[in-house]
């Protein structure tokens, strides 16, 4: 049942060298004011204000329905403009008409083809907070719940869903992950002959409805935490979802039987001993010929990059207890937990995938 890798094999090192010695000095350090801008203007629902009819708005416009100042948001307009999110248009009487680009249109507004607008209100309003204190966490070596936002840094779920608006504000992130990379990596490799699929900790659902579409013919459960499960319902279910929820604790609770288990951004949240615990919990109730699926962001063998993903170790170490890994670390856990025959593919996106067997 070992599907054959769908994707060729990146050379990383290659494609993410960056030259950053011929950049201004002050551009460096000037990342993290572009990003808190574009953060600041889906915050506001500019992108979202701009797609709607007519589309043209003048500065004043936008600030009465933003409720917000009109010299600040002529400013952040402006800002928009020279960032090239938002195109300007300055008519014969001097008034400025914005509108957003196409870029801002499909990946800013929450509306977009291929939205990243939650990415960015969770990324501003929570991972902002605690990357204020990376320095603390390199010296600590643990996450920074406590330094951010007062709740104890031991339960990583239970301050992450401290409230039911920071529940579905990661939910709706998580939701966003799979707009870009999901069909890659239900793709990755031919899923075909596993009949029954369950989505450990697939939260919305997102990357299961990927997978129904990728293949009709099986069934496919997302089982995660019962308050999560509720709120993937009652917010994130479409019409034409063919997949099923199921409520459980995948650490303690009974897993359901099936042929493959698919861990998606769950392995480098937990430390190394929960991981294999875990796997090898699926490894025990999978069926014979079945398997797992982790998608992951794998870095380098020599752990030097790729960039991106060095960033996203980093976030875990701010907010979990885990880290990311190269391939060869998690097909160790793999084999550790009783698993075979595992293959890696590399998507070419942010996240890669890993078969194993049973």
């Amino acid at each position: 049942m070992l599907g054959r890798p769908r994707c060729p094999t990146f050379h990383r090192e290659e494609r993410d060298k960056r030259d950053v010695h011929n950049q201004d000095g002050h551009a460096l350090l000037f990342v993290c004011r572009i990003k808190k801008v574009i953060f600041s203007a889906c915050e506001l629902g500019i992108f979202d204000l701009l797609t709607a009819p007519p589309c043209a708005l003048t500065a004043q416009q936008v600030a009465v329905s933003c409720n917000a100042s009109v010299g600040g948001t002529e400013r952040l307009l402006d800002a928009l403009v020279g960032m090239e999110l938002l195109h300007v248009e300055t008519q014969e009487d001097g008034t400025a008409l914005y509108s957003n680009s196409e870029v801002a249109s499909m990946y800013l507004a929450k509306g977009g083809a291929k939205s990243l607008h939650h990415v960015a209100i969770y990324r501003s309003q929570t991972g902002y907070q605690l990357w204020n204190n990376l320095a603390d966490a390199v010296r600590e070596g643990k996450n920074q719940y406590q330094k951010a936002f007062g709740i104890p840094p031991e339960e990583v779920f239970q301050a992450i869903y401290r409230s039911d608006k920071d529940m579905l504000k990661f939910m709706s992130l998580m939701n966003s992950c799979w707009v870009l990379d999901g069909h890659d990596v239900v793709m990755a490799f031919s899923l075909a002959g596993f009949r029954d699929i369950v989505d450990l900790g697939g939260c919305t659902g997102a990357l299961a409805r990927e997978m129904t579409k990728a293949y009709p013919s099986s069934s496919v459960t997302v089982f995660d935490m019962p308050a999560v499960v509720e709120m993937a319902r009652k917010y994130f279910l479409q019409a034409d979802d063919t997949f099923a929820f199921q409520s459980g604790d995948f650490f303690h609770d009974e897993l359901p039987v099936a042929d493959l288990y698919v861990l998606a951004r769950i392995i480098h949240d937990w430390s190394e001993d929960k991981c294999v615990n875990l796997l090898k919990r699926i490894c025990d109730v999978c069926r014979p010929g079945g398997g797992v699926l982790l998608v992951e962001a794998t870095l380098l063998e020599s752990r030097r990059g790729p960039v991106h993903t060095q960033l996203l170790s980093l976030n875990m170490l701010l907010q979990t207890e885990g880290r990311e890994r190269p391939a060869s670390q998690y097909a160790g856990l793999l084999r550790r937990s009783g698993f075979r025959d595992v293959q890696v593919c590399r998507t070419g996106k942010t996240y890669d995938a890993i078969l194993a067997l049973k």
